[in-house]
Protein backbone atom coordinates (compact mmCIF):
# COMPACT_ATOMS: atom_id res chain seq x y z
CA UNK A 1 0.00 0.00 0.00
CA UNK A 2 3.10 2.70 0.74
CA UNK A 3 4.51 2.11 -2.77
CA UNK A 4 1.26 2.50 -4.09
CA UNK A 5 0.76 5.79 -2.00
CA UNK A 6 4.25 6.87 -3.34
CA UNK A 7 3.13 6.35 -6.75
CA UNK A 8 0.09 8.23 -6.62
CA UNK A 9 1.92 10.95 -4.90
CA UNK A 10 5.09 11.05 -7.96
CA UNK A 11 2.01 10.76 -10.29
CA UNK A 12 0.63 14.24 -8.66
CA UNK A 13 3.55 15.92 -8.77
CA UNK A 14 4.64 15.09 -12.37
CA UNK A 15 1.34 16.79 -13.30
CA UNK A 16 0.52 20.56 -12.91
CA UNK A 17 -3.04 21.32 -12.23
CA UNK A 18 -4.29 24.49 -13.79
CA UNK A 19 -3.99 27.49 -11.81
CA UNK A 20 -7.71 27.86 -10.75
CA UNK A 21 -7.63 24.07 -9.39
CA UNK A 22 -7.28 24.48 -5.37
CA UNK A 23 -3.57 22.79 -5.13
CA UNK A 24 -4.19 21.13 -1.56
CA UNK A 25 -6.89 18.72 -3.53
CA UNK A 26 -4.26 17.15 -4.94
CA UNK A 27 -2.96 15.84 -2.06
CA UNK A 28 -6.93 14.37 -0.96
CA UNK A 29 -5.87 10.61 -1.37
CA UNK A 30 -2.61 11.10 1.07
CA UNK A 31 -4.52 13.21 3.87
CA UNK A 32 -7.48 10.86 3.63
CA UNK A 33 -5.01 7.76 4.80
CA UNK A 34 -3.06 10.49 7.01
CA UNK A 35 -6.72 11.76 8.82
CA UNK A 36 -7.39 7.79 9.30
CA UNK A 37 -3.76 7.09 10.42
CA UNK A 38 -4.27 9.57 13.51
CA UNK A 39 -7.44 10.20 13.49
CA UNK A 40 -7.07 14.06 12.78
CA UNK A 41 -10.64 15.11 10.62
CA UNK A 42 -9.59 15.91 6.92
CA UNK A 43 -10.31 19.04 6.94
CA UNK A 44 -8.02 20.11 10.10
CA UNK A 45 -5.11 18.98 7.70
CA UNK A 46 -6.58 20.78 4.73
CA UNK A 47 -6.47 23.80 6.65
CA UNK A 48 -2.89 23.57 7.80
CA UNK A 49 -2.05 22.45 4.56
CA UNK A 50 -3.58 25.28 2.73
CA UNK A 51 -2.63 28.23 5.30
CA UNK A 52 1.20 26.58 5.39
CA UNK A 53 1.96 26.14 1.64
CA UNK A 54 -1.27 26.16 -0.15
CA UNK A 55 -0.52 22.54 -1.66
CA UNK A 56 2.30 23.71 -3.29
CA UNK A 57 5.62 22.10 -2.73
CA UNK A 58 7.73 23.79 -4.51
CA UNK A 59 8.02 28.30 -5.36
CA UNK A 60 10.49 29.10 -7.97
CA UNK A 61 11.64 25.97 -8.98
CA UNK A 62 12.72 25.08 -5.67
CA UNK A 63 11.60 23.08 -2.79
CA UNK A 64 9.25 25.19 -0.34
CA UNK A 65 10.75 26.53 2.97
CA UNK A 66 9.47 29.29 4.84
CA UNK A 67 12.17 32.37 6.13
CA UNK A 68 12.28 30.09 9.35
CA UNK A 69 13.38 26.93 7.43
CA UNK A 70 9.78 25.48 7.79
CA UNK A 71 9.69 22.60 5.36
CA UNK A 72 7.28 21.11 2.96
CA UNK A 73 3.71 20.66 2.31
CA UNK A 74 3.18 20.98 6.28
CA UNK A 75 6.07 23.39 7.01
CA UNK A 76 7.54 21.39 9.46
CA UNK A 77 10.41 22.86 11.38
CA UNK A 78 13.64 20.89 11.33
CA UNK A 79 13.45 19.45 14.15
CA UNK A 80 9.72 18.46 13.87
CA UNK A 81 10.72 16.38 11.27
CA UNK A 82 13.21 14.82 12.57
CA UNK A 83 11.26 13.61 15.57
CA UNK A 84 8.35 12.70 13.22
CA UNK A 85 10.95 10.90 11.02
CA UNK A 86 11.95 9.07 13.82
CA UNK A 87 8.71 8.07 15.40
CA UNK A 88 7.04 7.35 12.14
CA UNK A 89 10.05 5.74 10.93
CA UNK A 90 10.12 7.82 7.68
CA UNK A 91 11.92 8.44 4.86
CA UNK A 92 15.00 11.07 4.54
CA UNK A 93 13.65 13.50 2.26
CA UNK A 94 11.03 15.75 3.93
CA UNK A 95 9.59 17.31 0.64
CA UNK A 96 8.08 14.18 -0.26
CA UNK A 97 4.95 14.93 0.16
CA UNK A 98 3.29 11.39 1.83
CA UNK A 99 6.01 11.49 4.16
CA UNK A 100 5.38 15.47 4.88
CA UNK A 101 2.08 14.70 5.28
CA UNK A 102 2.13 12.33 7.61
CA UNK A 103 4.72 13.88 9.75
CA UNK A 104 2.55 17.02 10.13
CA UNK A 105 -0.70 15.34 10.71
CA UNK A 106 1.32 12.92 13.59
CA UNK A 107 2.28 16.25 15.18
CA UNK A 108 -1.01 17.68 14.99
CA UNK A 109 -2.61 14.77 16.20
CA UNK A 110 0.20 15.59 19.25
CA UNK A 111 -0.81 18.98 19.51
CA UNK A 112 -4.75 18.48 19.81
CA UNK A 113 -3.56 15.56 22.88
CA UNK A 114 -1.97 18.60 24.47
CA UNK A 115 -4.25 21.25 23.76
CA UNK A 116 -7.10 20.37 22.79
CA UNK A 117 -9.12 22.41 19.95
CA UNK A 118 -8.46 25.02 18.50
CA UNK A 119 -5.26 25.00 21.04
CA UNK A 120 -3.41 22.96 18.53
CA UNK A 121 -3.40 25.03 15.44
CA UNK A 122 -1.56 27.55 17.94
CA UNK A 123 0.43 25.32 19.28
CA UNK A 124 1.36 23.95 15.19
CA UNK A 125 2.18 27.39 14.39
CA UNK A 126 3.74 29.14 17.38
CA UNK A 127 5.47 25.69 19.11
CA UNK A 128 4.28 23.84 21.51
CA UNK A 129 6.24 25.42 24.40
CA UNK A 130 5.42 29.08 23.41
CA UNK A 131 1.66 28.05 23.61
CA UNK A 132 1.67 26.63 26.31
CA UNK A 133 4.07 29.44 27.93
CA UNK A 134 0.97 31.51 26.47
CA UNK A 135 -1.86 29.75 28.01
CA UNK A 136 0.03 29.56 31.27
CA UNK A 137 -0.12 33.54 31.08
CA UNK A 138 4.05 34.15 30.24
CA UNK A 139 3.86 35.69 27.21
CA UNK A 140 2.02 36.74 23.72
CA UNK A 141 1.44 35.20 20.72
CA UNK A 142 2.91 36.49 18.32
CA UNK A 143 1.04 38.48 15.42
CA UNK A 144 2.11 35.63 13.22
CA UNK A 145 0.47 33.08 15.07
CA UNK A 146 -2.68 35.34 15.58
CA UNK A 147 -3.42 35.48 12.06
CA UNK A 148 -2.85 31.90 11.73
CA UNK A 149 -5.52 31.00 14.23
CA UNK A 150 -7.82 33.28 12.15
CA UNK A 151 -6.80 31.68 9.15
CA UNK A 152 -7.56 27.86 10.24
CA UNK A 153 -10.37 27.88 12.96
CA UNK A 154 -13.02 30.29 12.57
CA UNK A 155 -13.84 29.87 16.38
CA UNK A 156 -10.19 30.95 17.05
CA UNK A 157 -11.31 34.17 15.40
CA UNK A 158 -12.59 35.57 18.51
CA UNK A 159 -9.65 33.91 20.32
CA UNK A 160 -7.69 36.93 22.82
CA UNK A 161 -3.66 37.38 22.05
CA UNK A 162 -3.01 37.81 25.40
CA UNK A 163 -3.31 35.38 27.88
CA UNK A 164 -6.82 34.46 29.52
CA UNK A 165 -6.90 35.91 33.59
CA UNK A 166 -5.91 32.91 35.88
CA UNK A 167 -9.03 30.97 36.83
CA UNK A 168 -10.84 31.44 40.11
CA UNK A 169 -10.14 28.28 43.03
CA UNK A 170 -12.94 25.73 42.84
CA UNK A 171 -14.17 22.67 43.96
CA UNK A 172 -15.18 21.39 40.89
CA UNK A 173 -14.28 20.97 37.43
CA UNK A 174 -17.28 20.97 34.80
CA UNK A 175 -15.58 21.00 31.13
CA UNK A 176 -18.21 20.62 27.89
CA UNK A 177 -17.07 18.99 25.03
CA UNK A 178 -20.26 18.42 23.25
CA UNK A 179 -19.66 21.98 21.21
CA UNK A 180 -16.34 21.56 20.24
CA UNK A 181 -14.58 19.59 17.12
CA UNK A 182 -13.37 15.84 18.53
CA UNK A 183 -11.17 14.04 16.59
CA UNK A 184 -11.08 10.11 17.79
CA UNK A 185 -8.32 8.70 19.86
CA UNK A 186 -4.83 8.11 18.82
CA UNK A 187 -4.34 4.41 17.08
CA UNK A 188 -1.68 3.05 19.41
CA UNK A 189 1.09 1.54 16.58
CA UNK A 190 3.26 -1.01 17.81
CA UNK A 191 3.30 -4.98 19.44
CA UNK A 192 1.96 -5.19 22.93
CA UNK A 193 -1.47 -3.61 22.62
CA UNK A 194 -4.20 -6.36 23.84
CA UNK A 195 -7.04 -3.76 23.75
CA UNK A 196 -8.11 0.09 24.74
CA UNK A 197 -11.41 0.91 26.34
CA UNK A 198 -12.99 4.25 25.94
CA UNK A 199 -15.83 5.61 27.81
CA UNK A 200 -17.49 8.46 26.07
CA UNK A 201 -20.05 10.74 28.32
CA UNK A 202 -23.33 11.12 26.36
Amino acid sequence: MAALTRLLAASLLSAPPPAHVDQVERWRPIITNASARFGIPARWIERVMRAESRGLTTRNGRPIRSPAGAIGLMQLMPATWQAMRRRLDLGTNPDDPRDNILAGTCFLRLMYDRFGYPGLFGAYNAGPAAYAAFLAGRRQLPSETIAYLATVDDAAKSRPSAAPPAPQPSLFLLRRLADREQPPPMPVEGPGLLFAIRKVAP
